[in-house]
Formats: structure tokens, C-alpha cells, sequence
């Protein structure tokens, strides 16, 4: 039994060799040291991107976070298919180690007597039951870089998770600042609904007085339906957005209405801007970093297809009795064994393997721009996030000062009418205006906390964990 030791220490050694194939290096794309624009000049405060919704200081906010962290079914999807790409990595690891398995086997057979060469015996009976294994010997590496594959394929799974944190997160944000949003305008659609509606009620005395004309009622009284026309569009909106918000949570479309609709519409308090470099990107987006793994499962499915084209090497074992009496069965003089060394060569495939092989490198070299594409995507997006936050500030201010405009030209219209100094047309423009700018200014100032919101997501904010305190 000593002999096959010499076999076991020369596998072990040839095991250890260095695998074939290229050698996996991280790319290293060439970025701009800071972001462009002024916005991204005044977030000069570093920003936590864990938990980046907190800094909207809303409880309802941060519950529903928890809610959708814990329930959401796209966030368990992609955690059950990372689970599948570790099974899958085991499973490739797994031929690393020897296989062995048991067996046993009866025959009751017969051989002709009449055979000069080998002898005939008649009829006769065999037992045997044994360990049977094999060890397939990875000297250039094909099994070790099949892991190396396998172990990129399961970061690109994780990736997936956190991506889909990143998303469900930022579509929950976003969906609850429409819905605040639409609540704010519906406050404002009853406001103007009842200035129109005492507006209405101004037109009916003026004309009792002999002062107004019915023409001016008429008007009045359609502006009021105008304005109430609007009502139910902006309420099933709401309707909507709370549904979107229970299914993000993983729960029914109805079950969240009550809660959401019992804090009544309110302006939300935007978190600060975040502070990142460009080079964070590389760090924080599940999209980025998932592109880097699925270059590194190329690198080294290059060398699984390179180690292809050298032999394969295996060392088979099997030992147990075999004995054509079954009490002799557990005799030691009826114990047989083999260990060997076996190597198999494909000699001749018409350019298979050198195909493959050629395959594996232009998928490899197609994934390394890939991963240039989705950085230079992830730049233009927060590019384009900050672009649109200074857009909708400087919107906003022009329509705060609209706003306060309008007010004052129908605060004036009013008492005009009111003394009889002006037609009625005046104040319903005037009325007009003052409820179209205040609409306006209230989807601007969702705009730009939706702007904010992307903002985060473009950065990849969401799926870390908070630092320890």
C-alpha cells in the first residue's frame, strides 16, 4: 500500500501549479476629479448615502423605508437569485475535491465450457461492493478559474440585490413626494375653489346691485367648475401614488391609503445635497461594481477555456471484495483495489477548443466596455441630476416672486371690482394666474426634491450599511 503514496504526492504537486489564462487586473477608468456645475460646488458637506431618506425628517418616510427593506418582493426575488449563484459557486468549487460513492453488484452468469482461451467455467455467481472515486487533477488550472468565474457571477448576483435596494428605495421616495406633492395641490385647488367661490358669491351681490352683469356670474360660476374639475384628477393621483406605495411595500394596493392619506399634504423637507466625488461612483453604484464583476467571470472564463486545450489528468480508485460465495464476502483474501493515473488528450476537433477560446476573449474585451459605457452613463446622470436641481432653483425663485405678483394683482382686482372700479374679466385673469402660479410653484418644488432624490440614486445611495457609531 505503500506504493500508490508517490502518485498522491506527485498530484498534489502538479495541483499547485499556477493556472492558465490571463490573470484578473481591476480596470481603472480614467474621471474627472469633481463634478461640473454650481450645485455640485455647494454640496461641499460630506453626505452618508446610507440611509440618505432620513434627512427628509419624516417618520411616516422612514417607516415605509423599513417597510419596503423588509417586504419588498423585486428585494427578495433578488436575494433567492443570489442564493442560486452561491449554490452554484459550491457547486463548481466541488470539483475541486475527490468523488466517491459506494456500490454493490450481483451476477449469476454462465460461460460456454467450450472455449480454448479463456477457459470456460460453466455457471457461476460474483459478489462485490466497494468504494469507487475518482480525483481529477487541476494542473492548469481550469477548475480554479471555473471558481474564480463562479465566485464573480455570485458578486454580480449581490450586486443585483443592492441595485434593487437602490431602486426600490428611490421609487418609494419619489412616489411619496408626488403624493405630498399632489396633496399640497389639492390644498391649494380648495383654496382656490373657495376664493373662487366667494368670488361667485361677489358677482351675484354686484348684480343684484345692478352693478355686475350676468355675464360676470356665468364666468365666475365656471371658473369655479374649472377649478373643481381639477380636484378629482389630483385625488386619484393620489389614489395611485398610495397603491404604487403598498406594492413597494409588498403589501396591498389598499392597505397603506388610510395612513397616507391621514397626514394630510405638507411641504417636504429635502435632504442636504450629497457631496461625493466622481470617483465614488467606482465605490457606491451596484451597477458600476456588478460591470467589474461580470469583467473579472470573463477574465477567467478565458482561462476555463484555455485550460481546454491541455490535457486532463485523474486518478481512479476503487477497492472492495469480490467473491463468488457471499459469505466470503468480509474475507480479506476477496478485497481487490486500483489506483492508478489516467490522462486523456483531444487530438484532433476542428479548431473547437481554440474557438472557444478566442469567444471567451472577445467576451471578455466586449465587457471591459461595457464597464467604460456604464461609468460614462453613471457620470452623465449625475451630471444631468445636478444640472436639473439648479434648473428647477432658479425656476423656483422666479415663481415664488410670480406668486407673491399674483397675489397682490388680485388682491387689487378685487377691491377694484368690489368698488365697482373694474370689470369682473380683471379679476378672474388675476384669479387665474394666481392659481396657476401657485400649481406651478408647488410642482417645481416637487421637481426639484425629485431632482435631489435621483440625485441620491444616481450616486448609488441606499444599499450600505450605516457606519457603526
Amino acid at each position: 500500500m505503500r506504493r500508490p503514496l508517490p502518485i498522491l504526492a506527485l498530484a498534489a504537486a502538479l495541483a499547485a501549479c499556477a493556472p492558465v489564462g490571463p490573470d484578473y487586473h481591476p480596470p481603472r477608468p480614467a474621471l474627472p476629479a469633481a463634478f461640473d456645475g454650481r450645485v455640485a460646488a455647494k454640496a461641499a458637506r460630506p453626505t452618508p448615502l446610507a440611509g440618505w431618506w432620513q434627512g427628509f425628517h419624516d417618520p411616516l418616510l422612514n417607516r415605509l423605508a423599513a417597510m419596503t427593506l423588509a417586504g419588498n418582493l423585486d428585494l427578495q426575488i433578488a436575494g433567492q437569485r443570489l442564493e442560486a449563484a452561491r449554490a452554484d459557486r459550491d457547486a463548481v468549487a466541488a470539483a475541486e475535491q475527490p468523488s466517491l460513492g459506494l456500490g454493490a453488484d450481483y451476477a449469476n452468469e454462465r460461460s460456454s465450457t467450450l472455449l480454448t482461451w479463456p477457459p470456460g467455467v460453466g455457471q457461476y455467481k460474483t459478489w462485490d461492493a466497494g468504494l469507487q472515486g475518482s480525483w481529477e487533477i487541476d494542473i492548469f488550472g481550469g477548475t480554479r478559474r471555473a471558481i474564480e468565474a463562479a465566485d464573480a457571477e455570485s458578486g454580480m448576483a449581490e450586486e443585483d440585490v443592492n441595485a434593487a435596494k437602490v431602486a426600490v428605495l428611490g421609487e418609494l421616495v419619489a412616489d411619496y413626494t408626488l403624493l405630498r406633492s399632489d396633496q399640497h395641490r389639492l390644498d391649494i385647488a380648495h383654496r382656490n375653489i373657495a376664493a373662487q367661490t366667494d368670488s361667485l358669491a361677489l358677482t351675484r351681490r354686484a348684480l343684484k346691485a345692478g352693478l355686475g352683469t350676468e355675464v360676470d356670474v356665468a364666468r365666475a360660476e365656471a371658473a369655479v367648475k374649472l377649478s373643481s374639475a381639477q380636484v378629482p384628477v389630483l385625488e386619484g393621483g393620489v389614489q395611485r401614488l398610495a397603491h404604487a406605495i403598498a406594492v413597494l411595500t409588498g403589501q396591498p394596493p389598499e392597505s397603506l391609503t388610510a395612513a397616507l392619506y391621514g397626514q394630510g399634504g405638507h411641504d417636504l423637507m429635502a435632504p442636504p445635497l450629497p457631496a461625493a466625488l466622481p470617483s465614488d461612483l467606482l465605490r457606491n453604484r451596484p451597477d458600476i461594481r456588478r460591470a467589474e464583476r461580470r469583467i473579472a467571470a470573463a477574465t477567467a472564463r478565458v482561462g476555463v477555456a484555455t485550460a481546454d486545450l491541455f490535457p486532463t489528468f485523474e486518478i481512479p480508485l476503487g477497492i472492495g471484495p469480490v467473491t463468488s460465495n457471499l459469505a466470503n464476502l468480509f474475507n480479506i483474501d476477496s478485497l481487490v483495489w486500483t489506483l492508478g493515473l489516467s490522462a486523456r488528450q483531444s487530438v484532433l476537433d476542428g479548431g473547437k477548443r481554440d474557438a472557444r477560446v478566442r469567444a471567451a476573449q472577445a467576451v471578455s474585451e466586449a465587457d471591459r466596455l461595457l464597464y467604460r459605457r456604464t461609468v460614462l452613463g453613471a457620470l452623465r446622470e449625475v451630471e444631468d441630476r445636478l444640472t436639473g436641481i439648479d434648473t428647477e432653483r432658479r425656476r423656483h425663485a422666479f415663481l415664488v416672486t410670480a406668486v407673491e405678483d399674483d397675489r397682490i394683482a388680485f388682491t387689487q382686482a378685487s377691491r377694484l371690482y368690489g368698488a365697482g372700479l373694474t370689470d369682473f374679466l380683471k379679476v378672474l385673469d388675476a384669479e387665474r394666474a394666481l392659481s396657476q402660479a401657485e400649481d406651478a410653484l408647488a410642482v417645481s418644488e416637487a421637481g426639484e426634491v425629485l431632482d435631489i432624490v435621483g440625485l441620491y440614486r444616481a450616486f448609488g445611495g441606499g444599499w450600505q450599511r450605516p457606519a457603526a457609531s
